[in-house]
């Protein structure tokens, strides 16, 4: 069974690979083209050559895996006219981003920019308006595997973890559970917000004027899913009127975040370059997951994470 590859994990691992029974075809995903060597290709492992290999051209391709979590790469049209499964990566790098959203808050409640620019002064200054997590209100947008497992981590800080989801069903790690539609009814009872949406049609500028008017003034707004999700006009007028503690992004509108964007000008917002997900483990994880799927496609068709293209959150 010939299977397309888009990113090299090494000869052990792609050997690994062919024991199962595969026919691996590795390729450089950058400006990949569509070539007769395709032409029996039955899976295709990669991230997003789609910009440039046009999957209508492979006349046996049954299974996409993902190396990514989101899905808003994917030629959905294609695939749905084609009866192609595709597969992603949810959970693969949801430990380091859980870390990372522990860090964004407790960054912007101790102002650890301010501490630091006082440390390049060589300046001894104590700052007493640095603040607790202990009983503060979070609410994630989004209750998957990211957002579990920041709630994890955030539970030994005895504060009130809440979330959204499109049905409101219960979620381990979290107090409360609310459907979105909810959402305005409850969103200035929070201190901090954190946004783990999926890309799709109905969360693009989710939080948009009417959101972050009812957030409380000094809330902390953070977001590790996709730019898309905030209104980066109206966030930048918010802040110029005095919104928020802190806000931490890591996602945003067009990246990289162009020179001339306002964004960069605010003390209290921390800007990181889709860091979030990066570890020393993303290969050994990512890996595991698609040798996994590879065994189970091989077996049976079962495959783990498989996307419904029509998803909620």
């Amino acid at each position: 069974m010939d299977a397309l590859l888009t990113y090299d994990y090494g000869k052990e691992k792609i050997k690994k690979m062919v024991e199962l029974g595969y026919n691996i075809i590795l390729k450089e995903e950058k400006n990949l083209l569509y070539s007769d060597e395709f032409e029996n290709v039955e899976v295709l492992i990669c991230y997003n050559p789609f910009k440039t290999l046009d999957i209508s051209k492979f006349q046996n391709l049954k299974w996409i895996q993902l190396s990514s979590i989101g899905i808003d790469q994917l030629p959905i049209e294609k695939l749905i006219n084609q009866n192609i499964v595709v597969s992603n990566n949810q959970g693969g790098y949801s430990k380091p981003m859980g870390e990372w959203v522990v860090l964004s808050i407790l960054e912007i409640l101790k102002n650890k920019k301010g501490i630091f620019v006082n440390q390049q002064k060589k300046q001894w200054k104590m700052d007493t308006s640095v603040l607790e997590l202990v009983n503060k209100k979070i609410l994630f947008l989004g209750t998957g595997t990211i957002a579990k497992e920041s709630a994890k981590r955030l539970k030994g800080f005895e504060c009130l973890i809440d979330g959204i989801n499109t049905s409101g069903r219960e979620q381990e790690y979290f107090n409360n559970v609310y459907k979105s539609t909810n959402i305005n009814k409850i969103i200035n009872e929070y201190d901090i917000v954190i946004s783990t949406l999926p890309k799709i049609e109905s969360t693009f500028h989710y939080i948009n004027k009417e959101f972050m008017d009812l957030m409380k003034k000094d809330s902390i707004l953070i977001n590790v899913s996709r730019g898309e999700i905030i209104d980066e006009n109206e966030l930048i007028y918010q802040l110029k009127s005095g919104k928020f503690l802190g806000v931490s992004l890591d996602v945003f509108e067009n990246e990289p975040l162009g020179e001339a964007s306002e964004l960069w000008g605010f003390d209290r917002v921390y800007i990181s370059s889709h860091n979030s997900w990066i570890s020393e483990m993303k290969n050994e994880r990512r890996f595991d997951m698609i040798y996994e799927n590879l065994k189970r496609y091989k077996k049976n068709n079962k495959l783990i994470n498989e996307v419904n293209y029509l998803r909620g959150y």
